[in-house]
């Protein structure tokens, strides 16, 4: 619908008139580049490419694509979309569907000036022992067609992913990632999703691997596994979790590596936002940016407007 009204002339003009806030105070430069507004969509909505411009339109300050993989897979069999109505939720275990990342890469030619991150995994077939491979790929051909890359290895819905956040095989993937950036003309920044199922020995894995690896920063969070407190009755599906029941959890994950690292590096803050209120407290723990999905789904693009215009008065 969003595609269809968007070709409707002078509608985007008027989206971009109800929802869009410029203002010097929301402006933001992080990592070396410079956001519009810290307000961005998650990973996830828009997989392919197919939106981004229209979805720019609401009032995000940047949009994350993917998760693209090498090669394109149809991802796990429907139903595998659950809206938890009761609480304002989402539970998905989509399984990395995506065009492959060649077809999307035609999609972001087309790109003047949407801010635009790259999420990268891998194929659901290939091995944890070469999976490396996989995001080498999926880096070299989205390099020119975006601003920044976020190395996802913490979507529950691909069998043995998460593995790869231990110690040792992070380690060696961002670190190896790093090289092949460092060798390009001009680097862009990396960051690192990982989950709000994580420890705090695991949070500190983290830390040490963020700033040993020189990466540029971490997503908190992903989806979580966690179902606690949850009252929809479809609360026992497959798959990640995302939505209000994980907006402390993933709070908590930004103050702790926050402080633990003492703001070593920039955190965009995702999970749980709903209303203004609640990116503020993301960014209050420790948040340079924040993102949103499932707050999106639920409360529309008003929500984006809204947290703009509170983050203006809040810089007065």
């Amino acid at each position: 619908m969003i595609k269809l009204f968007s070709s409707i002339p002078g509608l985007p003009y008027i989206i971009r008139f109800l929802f869009k806030i410029k203002h010097p105070k929301l402006e933001r430069e992080v990592f070396g580049i410079k956001f519009p507004n810290p307000v961005g969509l998650a990973a996830g909505f828009d997989k392919n490419a197919v939106l981004y411009k229209e979805l720019s339109n609401f009032g995000f300050g940047f949009i994350e694509i993917g998760t693209l993989t090498p090669r394109g897979q149809t991802g796990n069999p429907k139903k595998r979309l659950f809206r938890l109505k009761d609480d304002q939720a989402i539970i998905n275990r989509m399984g990395f569907n995506n065009d492959g990342v060649d077809h999307v890469v035609r999609r972001l030619k087309k790109n003047t000036n949407v801010v635009i991150g790259g999420n990268i995994g891998k194929n659901k077939d290939t091995p944890n022992e070469r999976a490396v491979d996989d995001y080498i790929y999926c880096f070299n051909a989205l390099f020119d067609y975006v601003d920044y890359f976020v190395v996802n290895v913490s979507s529950p819905n691909t069998p043995n992913l998460r593995a790869l956040q231990n110690k040792e095989p992070l380690t060696n993937l961002l670190s190896t990632l790093n090289v092949l950036n460092n060798k390009k003309r001009k680097s862009k920044p990396i960051l690192l999703k990982i989950a709000p199922d994580l420890t705090d020995i695991q949070l500190d894995d983290i830390i040490d691997i963020v700033i040993s690896t020189k990466i540029d920063g971490v997503i908190a969070t992903n989806t979580t596994l966690s179902r606690e407190g949850l009252n929809s009755k479809n609360r026992s599906e497959m798959g990640g979790l995302s939505g209000k029941p994980l907006s402390s959890r993933s709070t908590k994950v930004i103050r702790y590596l926050a402080t633990k690292s003492n703001n070593a590096f920039p955190i965009i803050g995702v999970g749980g936002i709903h209303s203004p209120e609640d990116a503020l407290e993301k960014i209050q723990a420790g948040a340079s940016l924040v993102q949103l999905y499932t707050g999106f789904v639920y409360e529309g693009p008003g929500v984006v407007k809204s947290i703009n215009k509170l983050l203006i008065s809040q810089n007065n």
